[in-house]
């Protein structure tokens, strides 16, 4: 008998959000919770795929080595990435099976350090955008510019800081291992913060770039390697929306994939919040997905019985 899979997607915020210091207590007790909505899926009859974002996460790493950078040299943000892998999948990897042993379920949890391909060529390169780490004095930001040939900006009036490109994903490096723990009934835990950027160089080996692989392309790069029955991206809100934010928004409870173009094109989902999401939702259905759902955290349990969210599926 085949079994159903499903791929949750969520924000790094989600383990640490902007309210709280970032203490590992604060961290460890969110992962509790994230691995609650988790069972819901599971009890569904769902083996389950977990992709997480790690901005927050990342952005403190790459503080704590600015300001030890007199006594420990730092690391590229490649490698930064794969710290917060390792330290989010633990602590989620741990809460999970603590939760499953809670509801008398005999699974197995896997967390996998993901290395993901990024095309070398890809435009992104020629324009970082994407605000990383700690903010420095227009001073410091001179300095590293000359030094480390960064690209700083100004952010909001707070400082300066650090800019990297955001390529899109093109392939998974370890897929089949995904594809054969998932299908063997384990949870997978992968593609933290949106995988470790890597290219193919000229001489056909990989190499890690400093970049920022938006977590929601990803996900759904993967999802449909594994061939995913269900693919959900968790928000900060219930639904999606046309009008956000204006008196008259609207929400949206089903939207076929052609329905998404239409609203894509009329500018409705911007690149900066909605927009991603909704690409990487036609991407998967466009690719054989059967059903993809935008929800938040608080409302997953009743999304899951179509009592709320909002639910992308095929114009045919």
């Amino acid at each position: 008998m085949k079994r159903k899979v499903a791929l949750i997607a969520f924000g790094g915020n989600a383990i640490l959000p902007e309210t709280q210091r970032g203490l590992q207590t604060e961290q460890m007790n969110n992962a509790k919770k994230a691995a609650s909505l988790m069972i819901h899926i599971i009890k569904k009859g769902y083996d389950l795929i977990i992709v997480h974002g790690n901005g927050p996460q990342v952005g403190n790493l790459l503080i704590q080595m600015e300001e030890a950078i007199n006594k420990i040299p730092p690391f590229s943000l490649e490698v930064c990435d794969a710290m917060t892998e390792g330290s989010m999948g633990f602590m989620l990897e741990k809460a999970l099976i603590n939760e499953l042993r809670k509801n008398s379920l005999d699974r197995e949890v896997a967390t996998l350090i993901t290395q993901v391909i990024v095309d070398r060529d890809d435009p992104a390169f020629e324009n970082p955008s994407k605000p990383i780490g700690p903010f420095y004095t227009k001073y410091r930001a001179r300095m590293l510019t000359k030094e480390k040939k960064w690209k700083m900006i100004e952010d909001s009036g707070r400082g300066y800081r650090k800019v990297v490109p955001s390529p899109r994903p093109i392939d998974i490096v370890p897929k089949r291992i995904i594809r054969d723990l998932i299908h063997s009934g384990r949870i997978v835990i992968t593609s933290g913060g949106g995988g470790i950027p890597v290219i193919i160089n000229t001489r056909g080996f990989f190499e890690g770039v400093e970049a920022v692989i938006d977590k929601d392309y990803a996900a759904s790069l993967i999802a449909r390697e594994a061939n995913a029955e269900l693919f959900i991206i968790l928000t900060n809100v219930e639904r999606v929306y046309l009008n956000y934010g204006s008196p008259d928004e609207k929400p949206i409870p089903v939207m076929t994939v052609d329905q998404a173009k239409k609203h894509l094109s009329q500018g409705q989902f911007p690149a900066g919040s909605m927009g991603p999401k909704i690409r990487a939702a036609i991407e998967y259905i466009e690719s054989g997905g059967k059903e993809m759902l935008i929800t938040s955290a608080n409302q997953l349990k009743a999304s899951l019985i179509n009592r709320s969210g909002t639910k992308i599926r095929p114009s045919h």
